[in-house]
């Protein structure tokens, strides 16, 4: 069994917030998979479904974001599970928009939801990151976050949540560079195989190796005026 949380802040007022674009991920993979209605457990909205053979718990925590672990974190000692059967889902203010990564473990980077949950559930489960871009200045920072996605912003963000809805399956095997592809080709990036390699460099010479080409014999002339000379001052082979 495993766990998909996304999360953000429950009610109206923050409902198209960028800081609610887990809820909104956990939203599209409800209705594209056939999942229960939503009902209420562990502080959350809570969805069961079925995912490549997989049962899954889909949970929008409705503590609000900064105590998104107390949530978790029941549902998680409820069902007997580990950090490894958890997938949060949640905005990344240092990834470009549409823009996503995905990884186990690591810090929190500041966010509070994040924070939270690493507290109550430990860190080694795997986190979805999906971008939502800076504003630049940190002190617009907040009213960012907390602000709604714009109408030119829907350019990315609903192919981000339904690339990702469609291809939730990958999600749920491990199939990390895969969906990671799919959401970078549906959103106008390119797959990470398809990125230009940068050039290789040639290995450098240790300074012992190029003082040894250095001192190497250049060719002496076998004919002409300087070779006749050597010839007088060290003689030919055949004297």
């Amino acid at each position: 069994m495993l766990i998909i949380a996304g999360l953000g802040n429950p009610g109206p007022k923050y409902a198209g917030n960028r800081h609610n674009i887990g809820f909104m991920a956990i939203d599209a993979i409800q209705r594209r998979h056939g999942f229960s209605s939503w009902s209420k457990k562990f502080k959350s909205e809570i969805a069961e479904g079925e995912i490549g053979g997989e049962r899954v718990l889909l949970m929008k925590p409705q503590t609000f974001m900064n105590l998104s672990g107390e949530a978790v974190g029941d549902a998680m000692r409820f069902y007997k599970l580990h950090p490894q059967n958890i997938i949060v889902i949640y905005d990344e203010l240092d990834l470009p928009a549409g823009k996503a990564r995905i990884k186990t473990g690591g810090g929190h980077g500041g966010h509070n939801g994040i924070k939270s949950i690493d507290a109550h559930c430990g860190k080694d489960y795997r986190r979805l990151r999906l971008g939502i871009g800076h504003p630049g200045v940190k002190d617009l920072v907040h009213a960012h976050v907390l602000g709604d996605f714009a109408k030119a912003d829907q350019a990315w963000l609903s192919p981000l949540l339904d690339t990702l809805a469609d291809n939730a399956g990958m999600l749920v095997k491990g199939e990390d560079s895969q969906l990671m592809n799919k959401i970078a080709l549906a959103t106008g990036g390119k797959p990470e195989a398809e990125k230009p390699e940068a050039p290789k460099k040639q290995p450098a010479q240790s300074h012992i190796h190029q003082a040894r080409a250095a001192a190497q014999p250049k060719k002496l002339p076998a004919t002409g005026p300087m070779a006749d000379m050597l010839k007088k001052m060290f003689g030919s082979k055949g004297d």
